[in-house]
């Protein structure tokens, strides 16, 4: 599968910014979905995630109430719908999926190729 973010910038604290991620490519079914983001000289970590069954989803402390995820499977498209942006929410922001490539076959995931994200305070 390939995964192609958009959405990032420069925004002013505060404001917000919607991500997109389009998944393409061979998927027999998506297990669950998610936002990774990486400051510089930090570890990456994860933001939220979702299944893509029952749409279970989970966020870090750092961004509850903040940040929504979502997902259009007719679109094959996963959102992160992000406001009150901080400075600290400043970061290369990645998307991941985790799918079985066929009936009976192996796990994989797979990760976009990231879109900067800017808040100036």
């Amino acid at each position: 599968a390939q995964l192609v973010e958009s959405g990032g910038g420069l925004v002013q604290a505060g404001d917000f910014l919607r991500l997109s991620c389009v998944v393409s490519g061979s998927t027999f079914r998506i297990n669950y979905m998610g936002w990774y983001r990486q400051a510089p000289g930090k570890q990456r970590e994860l933001v939220t995630r979702i299944t893509t069954g029952v749409g279970n989803t989970n966020y870090a402390d750092s961004v509850e109430g903040r940040f929504t995820i979502s997902r259009d499977n007719v679109k094959n498209t996963m959102y992160l719908q992000m406001n009150s942006l901080k400075p600290e929410d400043a970061a290369v922001y990645y998307c991941y999926a985790y799918y079985l490539n066929s009936y009976g076959g192996h796990y994989y995931d797979s990760w976009g190729q990231g879109t900067q994200v800017t808040v100036s305070s």
